[in-house]
């Protein structure tokens, strides 16, 4: 705990960590956590459905997003994303698995190779806000050549209770191509699951997401049932419409 702060405040921490998995108050550092609280008192305050930011960090941008977590959230970030051009470089997510069930994430972007900035990153955090309030659908921006089907080359999918986190986790591999993440999260939608926390890991050529998931009713999956999801997700990255 950060020992600058209050004890009232690190008391505060203390409560606000028991909100999430266990890993929480461990794993994630004390300038992440007071920010994430900041953020949550930041939606209770203004009643708004989502804040978002996005800062300059060197060559790339830090996006920061903090809202009621929901199934196909991640979709429609990468939808955004993805219709922006933007490169996602880094994902740390962060979700509540008791009430409110918020979900805190964080990222670093670019376009080009460069960070964005001015207009365009306004019309990235207004397109984020629209799609998470369900004002459009994140395909209508998406180009038809690149998106026109889920499939991705050479996929592979596992499902696994994670002996160090003690939540379960659905890994999906492939070769990076335009739309990977956009397609992956998409994938996912119909098992309609609640994401908790997230891993982005890229080598050589082929990129890891491994997502820490529960169901809608924040409940754990059983491992049997896991891998059957995890299936359906690889039918779907094949293209298979099962």
């Amino acid at each position: 705990m950060t020992p600058s702060l209050k004890p009232s405040t690190q008391a505060k921490l203390r409560r606000f960590a028991e909100l999430f998995p266990e890993f929480y108050e461990q794993f994630v550092s004390s300038d992440i956590q007071f920010d994430n609280l900041k953020l949550a008192y930041q939606l209770y305050t203004q009643k708004t459905e989502a804040i978002i930011t996005a800062d300059p960090a060197g060559d790339k941008t830090a996006l920061r997003l903090a809202a009621k977590n929901q199934p196909g959230l991640l979709r429609d970030l990468f939808g955004v994303l993805a219709a922006y051009n933007l490169t996602a470089h880094s994902l740390n997510v962060y979700g509540q698995v008791q009430s409110p069930t918020l979900i805190f994430i964080r990222m670093n972007v670019s376009r080009g190779g460069k960070a964005i900035a001015g207009k365009t990153a306004d019309n990235v955090r207004r397109a984020l806000r629209e799609a998470l309030e369900g004002r459009f659908e994140v395909e209508e921006m998406l180009s038809v050549e690149v998106f026109e089907s889920n499939r991705l080359g050479s996929v592979q999918t596992e499902f696994y209770i994670d002996k160090q986190f003690h939540l379960p986790a659905l890994l999906i591999e492939s070769d990076e191509e335009d739309g990977m993440f956009f397609k992956m999260t998409n994938a996912i939608c119909p098992e309609k699951l609640l994401v908790v926390n997230a891993n982005l890991l890229p080598w050589r050529g082929r990129t890891r997401l491994i997502l820490y998931v529960l169901t809608e009713q924040g409940k754990a999956i059983p491992e049997y049932r896991g891998q059957k999801m995890a299936e359906r997700v690889k039918a779907r990255l094949n293209g298979s419409s099962t």
